[in-house]
C-alpha cells in the first residue's frame, strides 16, 4: 500500500511511501501511522489558517493590487474626482430638488425606474416602493459582491459611496411629498398625477413626517457618501505604506 500523504503531519513527499517508509517530514513509519481520525485531525485546514481576518478584509486590496503604484495612483484619482463630485451634489437644497439636475440624477432615474418593473410581481405597495428600493439596494448589493467575491474593500468603498449619494437624491423626493412641486417624469406634480412617496406616506400614515424623513434621508446619505470615501481613502493609504 503506498501513501502520497503522511497521514500524520500531511507532508507531499516526491514518491509515495509504502508500508516501511518513514515520512521524511515527521519520522513516522507508515506501518505505525495513527488511526483515521487521528490523521485527519493532524492535517492543517490550510483553507482557514489562510484566511485573512475581517479587520485585514475590510482594510487590504487584493494582492495583485496592492503596493503597486500602477493600481493605486487610479484609484487615488477616482477618489478625488468622487470626493469633489460629492461635495457638489450633498450641498444642492433639499427642498427644492436641485440635485435632480446634476447628471448623476441622470443615472439613478433608470435605476429607480427599473426598480418599479422589478417589484411587480409584490403587489401593489412594493411596486412603488421599489423604485427608491432599488435605486439604494443595487449599489449596496454590488458592494458587497466587490467585498465578498473580489476581496476589493476599495471598491466596496465606492459602491458605499454611491449608495449615499442614491439616499441624497432620493430626499427632495421624499421631502416634496408634503407639498408636491417637483416636475415629475410624466410632466405633472404629484397633486396631478402618480407621487410615491405621496401613496407611501399615505399608506402608512407618515405624510405630515415627509419634511423631516426627506431631511433625514439626506443627512444619512450625506454622512453616509463620507464615511464610505474615508474607508476607500484608509486602504488606499494602507496600501500605499505597504508597497515595500
Amino acid at each position: 500500500m503506498a501513501f502520497a500523504v503522511c497521514p500524520k503531519c500531511g507532508h507531499r513527499p516526491p514518491q509515495p511511501l509504502g508500508a516501511t517508509d518513514a515520512c521524511p517530514a515527521c519520522g513516522v513509519y507508515m506501518h505505525k501511522r495513527p488511526a483515521p481520525e487521528t490523521a485527519a485531525a493532524a492535517v492543517p485546514n490550510h483553507a482557514d489558517a489562510c484566511e485573512p481576518p475581517w479587520s485585514e478584509r475590510l482594510l487590504t486590496l487584493p494582492e495583485r493590487d496592492a503596493g503597486d503604484p500602477v493600481f493605486i495612483a487610479p484609484r487615488a484619482l477616482l477618489l478625488v474626482a468622487l470626493a469633489l463630485w460629492g461635495v457638489h451634489l450633498v450641498t444642492r437644497d433639499v427642498t427644492d430638488g436641485e440635485v435632480f439636475q446634476s447628471f448623476m440624477h441622470n443615472i439613478l432615474l433608470p435605476i429607480h425606474e427599473a426598480g418599479h418593473v422589478l417589484f411587480l410581481p409584490f403587489g401593489e405597495f412594493l411596486a412603488i416602493a421599489g423604485g427608491s428600493l432599488f435605486q439604494v439596494l443595487l449599489p449596496l448589493g454590488i458592494g458587497v459582491a466587490f467585498l465578498l467575491k473580489n476581496r476589493d474593500p476599495f471598491g466596496a468603498a465606492i459602491c458605499l459611496w454611491w449608495m449615499g449619494i442614491s439616499l441624497v437624491d432620493l430626499a427632495p423626493y421624499i421631502y416634496d411629498a408634503l407639498d408636491p412641486q417637483l416636475m415629475l417624469l410624466g410632466g405633472h406634480t404629484g397633486e396631478d398625477g402618480t407621487h410615491d412617496w405621496i401613496y407611501l406616506f399615505g399608506r402608512t400614515g407618515g405624510l405630515q413626517h415627509a419634511h423631516f424623513w426627506g431631511r433625514a434621508c439626506w443627512l444619512f446619505g450625506a454622512v453616509l457618501a463620507g464615511v464610505a470615501l474615508l474607508w476607500a481613502a484608509f486602504v488606499l493609504r494602507r496600501a500605499w505604506l505597504r508597497r515595500s
